[in-house]
């Protein structure tokens, strides 16, 4: 067999001393190598040493080479749930019926809940929150109040006078909110801009925002309605419940 000098020599390696046959032109080939051999040993040595075991999983190796994962960002939340912002200057409100005897009205304004089921003071019949807009500065919770269907129509309209001028009336329809209503009180909510008050039937879903003593812009939702329909009922005897929002504007008054 071979000497060690003989697979030195013949694998092109370096020569082993007392071997100088081509040892000048493999010098510098040479000592490249064992620098290069030097660097690796020390850079495993620095990162075995530095490096906690725990930090470099199986799973993380495995993950090297993936595809990244885009994520989404979470949604950023407005006033009131609205989908975009109000601008600058306007008041955001939502107004939501109630879906039989199972969801509740709501009405909210300026991210404000002044109506609801968490607060305490919603109930069968017509919910309406008063907000007093006066003096450009709209002050939401000023008033609140649920007209049940079995009261009289005479407590809502005693009710709807009292409102002073400069102010909004936010109403929404939980179970029923028809039985008692009598015409002379669908005239006086004619009279705030509702055009669906006198169409209301039994167990109608309702929302409407009206404004007294001035106008609302065109421009907005101010009311919706919809009626009970033995093939298109959400809830049995009930229709779907039923939703406006929108931005008002701050300087109406």
């Amino acid at each position: 067999g071979k000497t060690l000098a003989q697979v030195a020599q013949g694998g092109g390696g370096c020569p082993i001393p007392g071997n100088t046959q081509g040892q000048a032109g493999v010098s510098s080939e040479c000592f490249g190598l064992v620098l290069a051999s030097l660097a690796a040993w020390y850079m495993g040595y620095l990162l075995a040493v530095h490096v906690p075991q725990n930090t470099v999983s199986l799973a993380a190796l495995q993950d090297i080479g993936k595809k990244p994962v885009l994520r989404a960002p979470a949604p950023k939340r407005h006033k009131c749930d609205h989908w975009s912002p109000c601008s600058p200057g306007n008041f955001a409100y939502r107004i939501l019926s109630g879906g039989a005897k199972q969801r509740s009205a709501k009405i909210c304004f300026e991210d404000e809940l002044l109506i609801s089921e968490e607060n305490g003071n919603t109930g069968s019949g017509i919910n309406i929150a008063v907000v007093d807009c006066k003096n450009v500065l709209c002050v939401p919770g000023i008033t609140r109040r649920v007209i049940d269907s079995t009261d009289h129509s005479g407590e809502m309209m005693d009710f709807i006078k009292s409102a002073p001028e400069g102010t909004l009336l936010l109403m929404a329809t939980y179970d029923d909110g028809s039985t008692k209503l009598k015409n002379d009180v669908k005239k006086l909510v004619e009279e705030l801009g509702s055009k669906e008050i006198k169409n209301i039937k039994f167990r109608s879903s309702w929302v409407f925002i009206g404004a007294k003593g001035f106008k609302l812009p065109d421009n907005i939702q101010k009311e919706k309605i919809n009626h009970s329909d033995n093939k298109k009922n959400r809830y049995n005897g009930w229709p779907a419940e039923i939703q406006i929002e929108g931005c008002i504007p701050r300087n109406l008054i």
